[in-house]
């Protein structure tokens, strides 16, 4: 047995949606339900500096990218600082692959050598004050880390606009 062959116009008529019924939004929580999104304090050089709330509390970080061509920069590769209520200069590289079990980053700023700890696709600076204060003083960080298959990896965050940034973030954030 034969289908009969459905004029292509009335094929597309039949699975387009209704007008009115696919442009027609979506229900939207009440105002007060949705999360506040990212609020940008400036870009300062190379450095962005924002806020969110979470959990009714402001938070306040600043961020840079890898530079453009660091050898084995997978996907977007960032730098954080942030500063919470909770806990301050938190220092952690978003790095774009997972890294491998047990791996450890390590960060060079100039002379300074800092330690990082790993978990999934993040490493996290084992001193945060430390580390802030290296990157108030150098031009760039350069982060070494095995890479996705085991290859030595190395990226590269430039540190002009992070002092700027840094002093953005704890104006909104003060220390307590």
């Amino acid at each position: 047995m034969r289908v009969p062959f459905l004029p292509t116009a009335l094929l597309i008529a039949v699975l387009a949606p209704l007008p009115g019924h696919a442009q027609r939004p979506a229900a939207h929580p009440h105002p007060a339900a949705r999360p506040e999104g990212p609020k940008a304090l400036g870009h300062f050089e190379d450095w962005t500096a924002a806020t969110h709330v979470e959990a009714g509390q402001t938070v306040c970080y600043a961020f840079t990218r890898a530079e453009p061509g660091s050898p084995g920069a997978h996907g977007d590769v960032v730098l954080t600082v942030t500063e919470r209520p909770s806990g301050r200069d938190a220092v952690a590289i978003s790095a774009g692959f997972t890294y491998p079990p047990n791996a450890q980053v390590t960060v060079e700023v100039d002379q300074a050598r800092l330690e990082f700890y790993t978990a999934s696709r993040s490493a996290f600076a084992r001193d945060g004050h430390a580390t802030v204060a290296a990157f108030q003083k150098g031009r760039q960080a350069v982060a070494r880390s095995p890479g996705p298959r085991g290859t030595p990896i190395s990226q590269t965050f430039a540190l002009r606009g992070f002092g700027a940034a840094y002093t953005a973030i704890n104006k909104v954030c003060p220390p307590r």
